[in-house]
C-alpha cells in the first residue's frame, strides 16, 4: 500500500527518487535490511509512477476520443447536406 505522502508526490519527484533508489541499489555496499527496504520504497515510487502514467494515459485518450467524435460528426453533418443538396 502506498503512504499518505507518496499520493502527493509529483510524477517527477517519484520518478527522481526512483532513480535514485535504483542508483544506491546497483551501487551495492548497503546491508540486506538497507537493500530490502530501498527495493520496497522503489516498489512504492514505481507505483505511483505508474498511476501518474496510467492517469495521463486516459486523458489522452478521451481528448483523442473527443476530437474523433467532433470530426467524424462534422464529416457526417458536411457528407449528408452534400448528398440531399445533389439529389434535388
Amino acid at each position: 500500500m502506498t503512504s499518505k505522502v507518496d499520493e502527493t508526490l509529483g510524477y517527477e519527484q517519484a520518478r527522481d527518487e526512483l532513480i535514485e533508489v535504483v542508483r544506491r541499489l546497483e551501487a551495492g555496499g548497503t546491508t540486506l535490511e538497507e537493500s530490502l527496504a530501498l527495493w520496497e520504497r522503489g516498489e512504492e515510487l514505481a507505483k505511483v509512477c505508474r498511476r501518474w502514467l496510467e492517469g495521463a494515459r486516459a486523458r489522452l485518450d478521451a481528448a483523442l476520443a473527443g476530437e474523433d467524435g467532433a470530426e467524424d460528426g462534422d464529416r457526417e453533418g458536411d457528407g449528408e447536406g452534400a448528398d440531399e443538396t445533389r439529389s434535388e
